[in-house]
Formats: C-alpha cells, sequence, structure tokens
C-alpha cells in the first residue's frame, strides 16, 4: 500500500471525527488499528506529529494583522505545492467567509508540513476540513465544507 501521512489523516478523520476520542489518552490504541489497516509506523508518526502540529496553532493562534486591501503572496515553495487550483480555491473560501486570514494561513501550514511531492485540490479539501473541525466557532464554515467535500466523493461513486 503506498500511502502518505494524508492517507492516515483522512482514515482518522472519517473512521473518528464523530467520536469523542482523545487522541493523547488512546493513542496506542488506535497505532494499533492504524497499523492493523495496513498503514507503516512512519507515516502512523508522522500523521500523530501533523495533528499535534494543529493543536500547538490552536493554542498559539496567528496574530497576523488584516488589512483589507492587502493580498496573500505565496512563497515559491508554497506555490510549488499548492497549484493555481489549489490557491484559487483558498481565495474563494475567503471570499465566502468560510475560511478567514488566520485559518487561511493555519491551512497553508499544514499543507506545507505534508511530505507529499504531489497535492492537489481534493487533498487541499481534506486539510480545510480537518483545520475547520479542529477550530472552535467554525461550526458553520466546517458543515458547509463537510458537505462540499462528502457530497461530492458521493457524486464521483455514480
Amino acid at each position: 500500500m503506498k500511502e502518505n501521512i494524508l492517507d492516515v489523516l483522512m482514515y482518522l478523520f472519517e473512521n473518528y471525527m464523530n467520536d469523542d476520542i482523545e487522541f493523547d489518552s488512546d493513542e496506542e490504541s488506535l497505532r494499533t488499528e492504524l497499523q492493523a489497516a495496513g498503514f507503516h509506523q512512519s507515516e502512523i508518526s508522522k500523521a500523530f506529529d501533523w495533528l499535534e502540529g494543529l493543536a500547538d496553532m490552536q493554542d498559539k493562534p496567528y496574530t497576523i494583522p488584516l488589512n483589507t486591501n492587502s493580498i496573500r503572496v505565496y512563497t515559491k515553495s508554497e506555490s510549488e505545492k499548492l497549484d493555481v487550483h489549489c490557491r484559487g480555491f483558498l481565495q474563494f473560501l475567503e471570499q465566502t467567509g468560510a475560511l478567514d486570514h488566520v485559518t487561511r494561513e493555519m491551512v497553508i501550514d499544514r499543507v506545507m508540513a505534508l511530505e507529499t511531492e504531489e497535492f492537489d485540490l481534493e487533498q487541499m479539501k481534506w486539510v480545510v476540513l480537518m483545520v475547520l473541525f479542529n477550530q472552535p466557532g467554525q461550526e458553520a464554515a466546517y458543515a458547509w465544507m463537510e458537505d462540499l467535500v462528502f457530497d461530492e466523493a458521493v457524486g464521483y461513486l455514480h
């Protein structure tokens, strides 16, 4: 099985997003289950590190001053990882109010933390969903994003 960190995260999210499992208290059983599902220990560890990084971001929120006339300029490495479709999608989410400048930066940070060479729009939607899920006060944006991700996934099956 060729998997990456995002595959492990998606598995965890799909199987536990509605359960009230504390990752710290039940981490060993989750690791065992992930290994039984076919994921390699190294990818599982990286996925837990990624989740820890997301939790740390919630504890230490960005203090980026907002200027309504400013635009986000992507670094070279960000532009290489986030193609025009991903960057356009982030801009769309900001324009619709699903993301603000802080959550956008959290999404970009978490995307850059993934050790994947190829990253596409579908994967971007999952990262956005995971970031919004972990942000207090973002329930409406999360619900909208959840519908977008899961409705499109169902649409592909038909």
